[in-house]
């Protein structure tokens, strides 16, 4: 059953990025202004790889960075927790209080400058899920990324209202914001166990009138999502992957919507 639902990417380009000597496997599809899709836990499922496609078909250059797990792998609940651990001992992620700006933000800014050298456009978007949620506002150090969307952010894993960032990189980006007029755009269901109202409290406390930060209703969410996401995620969660209800109308394929639109308007002025 699984290998009928895992997504072989084939419409992708696959390539190599390496930036400062690290080299990550990336999929790239579409043209336009570059987009930086970064994977939630337990990798590039076949969900991930869903919205990667409907931002590309949005007139959008996406690029998928393969950061831990099997891409386009079906998120099974062993397989996933296996990642999971993986990834909280590893030295390119800091998942607990305490922690600071994950080091493979380094990598991920890289990848931002190199997106938008060869897709042009006033800048780059970076839109981070779950693990990697976060990731997309430390990202917006690197001044090329002009449209920050942190979706469902659940680091550090041991503080509801912390946020995955070091002090340095919190008045770099509040200096940013000042200066620049930078946007962020957030989501979360408001039941969400990984991200709480109290990280989103924290992300306005940091950012004050650039966080939009927006919450949909938990029972909105896809009650039969894959068994990763049912047995250790939880709760709902995913709000535009494994948790969207793809129908007309519905509040999950809104938020997509918005989304592609803060894109839109960001990267094509």
């Amino acid at each position: 059953m699984r290998a009928r639902r895992d997504d072989p990417l084939d419409d992708f380009y696959r390539r190599a990025v390496s930036v400062d000597d690290v080299s990550k496997t990336v999929y790239v599809a579409g043209t336009g202004p570059g987009v930086i899709l970064m994977p939630e836990m337990p990798g590039i499922s076949p969900d991930v790889a869903r919205l990667a496609r409907w931002i590309r078909d949005a007139g959008f250059c996406v690029h998928l960075p393969s950061l831990f797990g099997v891409d386009g792998a079906y998120p099974t609940t062993e397989a996933g927790e296996a990642v999971v651990r993986r990834a909280c001992v590893s030295a390119e992620f800091r998942a607990f209080a305490g922690g600071g700006t994950s080091p493979v933000v380094a990598w991920l800014r890289g990848l931002a400058r190199i997106a938008h050298a060869e897709c042009g456009g006033p800048g780059v978007g970076a839109v981070g899920l779950c693990f990697t949620g976060n990731f997309a506002l430390t990202m917006a150090l690197e001044p090329a990324v002009i449209a920050p969307v942190v979706n469902h952010p659940s680091l550090p894993l041991d503080d509801p209202g912390g946020l995955e960032i070091a002090d340095e990189d919190a008045v770099a980006l509040a200096e940013r914001i000042e200066r620049d007029g930078l946007k962020v755009l957030g989501y979360r269901f408001d039941n969400d166990r990984w991200c709480t109202g109290q990280r989103f409290a924290a992300y306005q406390a940091l950012l004050g009138d650039a966080f939009d930060g927006r919450v949909l209703p938990g029972d909105a969410a896809n009650t039969n999502p894959p068994p990763f996401f049912r047995d250790v995620v939880g709760s709902a969660h995913s709000v535009v992957t494994a948790h969207l209800v793809d129908e007309q109308g519905h509040p999950t394929v809104r938020a997509r919507d918005e989304i592609i639109a803060f894109l839109t308007e960001q990267l094509r002025r």
